[in-house]
């Protein structure tokens, strides 16, 4: 935890207790009964409190006129009086004195007036004014416990926080295996802007699992080399799929995708990928990232990327494969290129300027575009361009399109609206 100075920091227990998020959480004041003036006023705190203890800890509150029986409460005997076993724990925690022990206590420090002036700032006029002092205040002035505060026993019962392991659901096998999601480790990550060089890294990295025969040819199969495919396979084999799942700029993750399914053997090789001193990523420049797998199984491993939505928008620059031509032009590329993939329709179509990467706007120039391993190869579009795209029924992903689909670039993301201000209401 950082100490006040710059590059100071010192450990510390972060201790803290997870607990269900839909589950209420009661508190409650027996003795207090509020006129109605300051209920309606504690209302109206309680509505735009967003946290409470941990600034992480977000929380809905409101006030109820009924609760269950407390679990836990003032007390100090932890043994049951009926069995005289122990059935409780007692717990110590920081509760606030009343306004007239405050005021003894500022009183009894005042008697030294050297004292008094050094701990002014902290011992201020007034109970409510001395529970709005900063931590980082008591804690300069030497204070091991804040002056406005008493130790007060709870007990709670025994297993009151003990972790709880929930019945883990068994899920039938998938019928399928098309989809495995890797996590990228290593600092710094790679940037999005990276996307197809890190797309044909993890080629690589795939093709040098599979290992070589006596004749020192790739034993990888077609479907993940992408050679020798029959003319009618319309991609079914491997997508190599970088994305950055927290939106921080940042590649974290990457999912490789096969829609004619992995077989066995594909499945137990790339299953032990990550276990392998070659299941990772290495750059020329010196850039290295390990694999750590994630998931192996259908379309719901890939997470977002195999999300299902009618309205798609670019994650990288989509590239048009084919030259243009009069009436022939980049959009007319896309809805040709989603028909033969045997798509819906395409009801709307619509050209962006720039994305929006960790909070900047990118243009396509500020992607890499050009295929690292096939210098000599044709391609049609060295610009690119972002695109959003709405079908007239709903498209399973991942949806990668375009001039090296299968590395990273022409990548889309389903569309999706956030509002962080909007909770779940507590059950009554």
């Amino acid at each position: 935890m950082p100490q006040g100075k710059a590059g100071k920091t010192s450990l510390v227990l972060d201790a803290f207790a997870a607990v269900d998020p839909d589950t209420p959480m009661y508190m409650r004041w027996s003795a207090l009964d509020l006129p109605e003036e300051q209920a309606l006023l504690l209302d109206s705190l309680l509505d735009v409190m967003g946290y409470f203890g941990r600034a992480e800890s977000w929380v809905e509150v409101r006030r109820v006129e009924q609760m269950p029986a407390p679990n836990c409460k003032p007390g100090d005997d932890p043994i049951n009086p009926a069995t005289g076993e122990l059935h409780d724990e007692v717990t110590c925690i920081q509760s606030p004195v009343t306004a007239s022990r405050y005021a003894e206590r500022r009183t009894a420090f005042s008697t030294d007036k050297k004292q008094a002036r050094k701990l002014a700032k902290t011992l201020p006029e007034g109970l409510l004014a001395a529970l709005s002092l900063d931590t980082a205040d008591l804690q300069k002035q030497g204070w091991s416990a804040p002056p406005a505060a008493q130790q007060v026993n709870y007990i709670r019962p025994l297993d009151a926080l003990r972790p709880k392991r929930k019945a883990r659901e068994r899920r039938p096998s998938p019928t399928r295996v098309t989809t495995t999601r890797f996590l990228l480790l290593g600092k710094p990550l790679p940037r999005v802007e990276d996307s197809l060089r890190i797309g044909e890294l993890m080629r690589q990295t795939v093709m040098s699992a599979f290992g070589r025969n006596d004749a020192g040819e790739r034993k990888a199969p077609p479907l993940f080399s992408g050679h020798g495919l029959p003319s009618d396979n319309l991609h079914q084999h491997a997508f190599y799929l970088p994305y950055d799942s927290t939106g921080d700029g940042r590649l974290d993750r990457i999912v490789l995708h096969v829609p004619a399914d992995f077989d066995k053997e594909a499945q137990r090789i790339i299953g032990k990928l990550s276990r392998r001193k070659k299941g990772r990523l290495w750059q020329r420049n010196g850039g290295e990232w390990r694999l750590l797998l994630e998931g192996m199984g259908d379309l719901q491993v890939g997470g977002e990327l195999t999300a299902t939505n009618r309205r798609w928008i670019s994650a990288t620059p989509y590239l048009h494969p084919w030259h243009t031509k009069k009436n022939f032009g980049v959009a007319d590329q896309i809805r040709q290129e989603c028909a033969i993939r045997g798509l819906p329709a395409i009801t709307d179509l619509k050209p962006m300027p720039t994305i929006k990467v960790a909070g900047r706007n990118r243009r396509p120039i500020d992607f890499h575009r050009f295929r690292s391993s096939r210098r000599n190869l044709n391609q049609p579009d060295r610009k690119g361009g972002f695109w959003e795209i709405t079908f007239a029924a709903p498209v399973d992903g991942p949806l990668a399109l375009g001039f090296a689909c299968h590395f990273g670039l022409g990548l889309f993301r389903p569309a999706r609206t956030v509002n962080p201000t909007t909770f779940p209401k507590l059950p009554d």
